[in-house]
């Protein structure tokens, strides 16, 4: 039996195959170091043959399992090589993706721990895992999870979600947060930080350092204009009742279109805006934290630091560049 197999489909991320391979590699590598039991693992494709992933790379593959058996290891699908909302019910509706979804749904059944991560997400949403669960994904498609599964919880902000048998992450390069989570919770803390500090790898809790307001919209008008009027009246956001009057619509309304198309209310999305503009500073100037406070519409220092403490689960300046003294 293996501990991990590792479903790919045609068109996945070869990044997020690449890193899922390479850590379980370094973690059977050093396993004895830290008085653990190897890693095993397979993988596999919905037709068992080798697969084309993206950027023009292959990988040999074996095929699903033909009956229902009991399956211990923990089923993994890296990103799906789909990051535009639009398409994914598509590719949802190829014949690999319905046989993937058929198999998820069968080891889940049997009580079997699935995760996944960026669009792969979508794969457990279609085998019916999330309703009523928590989950993330990347953050710019999170409005259509929560559009196409409204019983689940989506929290965009995390990095990885874990409820029950069923682990999710963020976009495709969160496969290694992905990993390292999994790592950690069926071979303990020692081999998983063994792994992370050899291959360089921080453990990120949060999606929204990473976040640009603007690709939030989604496609959406309203959203794209917002995001430009909120720039444009930095350090003095306009309030919602004030975006909603220059629409000529009620905040009440506002507020449903915004969180239809984002999937946050008005206030977040004005907060993301400041905390992005802030961010964007402290990496590309010579501003001290009080100055891209005061520049964004923040009191003080101090309340930049809570907020992207919250937002971001880190202080501003470990978003400071390295700048030359001389």
């Amino acid at each position: 039996m293996h501990d991990f197999s590792i479903l790919v489909l045609p068109g996945t991320y070869a990044s997020s195959v690449s890193v899922t391979l390479d850590i379980l590699q370094a973690a059977a590598t050093l396993a004895p170091r830290a008085k653990t039991p190897r890693p095993t693992w397979r993988v596999l494709s919905p037709d068992g043959q080798a697969v084309a992933l993206s950027a023009g790379l292959r990988l040999d593959a074996a095929p699903l399992p033909a009956r229902a058996r009991v399956d211990s290891s923990t089923w993994i699908v890296p990103g799906l090589g789909t990051d535009n909302p639009g398409v994914i019910e598509q590719r949802l509706a190829r014949d690999d993706a319905r046989r993937a979804i058929a198999a998820i749904r069968r080891h889940a059944a049997r009580g079997g721990a699935v995760a996944a991560s960026c669009s792969a997400v979508f794969l457990l949403q279609a085998a019916g895992l999330l309703a009523n669960r928590r989950a993330t994904t990347s953050w710019w498609l999170a409005p259509e999870l929560r559009r196409l599964e409204p019983a689940c919880i989506v929290d965009a902000d995390r990095m990885v979600c874990a409820d029950g048998p069923v682990t999710t992450a963020g976009a495709a390069l969160a496969q290694s947060d992905l990993m390292l989570h999994l790592l950690r919770e069926r071979f303990g803390i020692a081999l998983a930080d063994a792994v992370g500090k050899v291959l360089l790898i921080d453990g990120r809790q949060a999606q929204a350092p990473f976040a640009v307001p603007a690709m939030m919209a989604n496609g959406s008008e309203l959203i794209r204009r917002l995001t430009l009027r909120i720039e444009a009246a930095l350090p003095n956001p306009p309030s919602v009742a004030a975006l909603a009057g220059e629409l000529a619509m009620s905040p009440r309304t506002l507020a449903r279109h915004v969180r239809a198309a984002s999937g946050r209310g008005p206030l977040a999305l004005v907060q993301s805006v400041r905390l992005n503009r802030a961010r964007q500073l402290i990496e590309s100037s010579r501003m001290t934290i009080a100055q891209v406070a005061e520049s964004v519409g923040y009191e003080d220092a101090t309340a930049l630091r809570r907020l992207m403490r919250k937002a971001a689960g880190a202080v501003p300046s470990r978003f400071r560049a390295a700048w030359p003294t001389t």
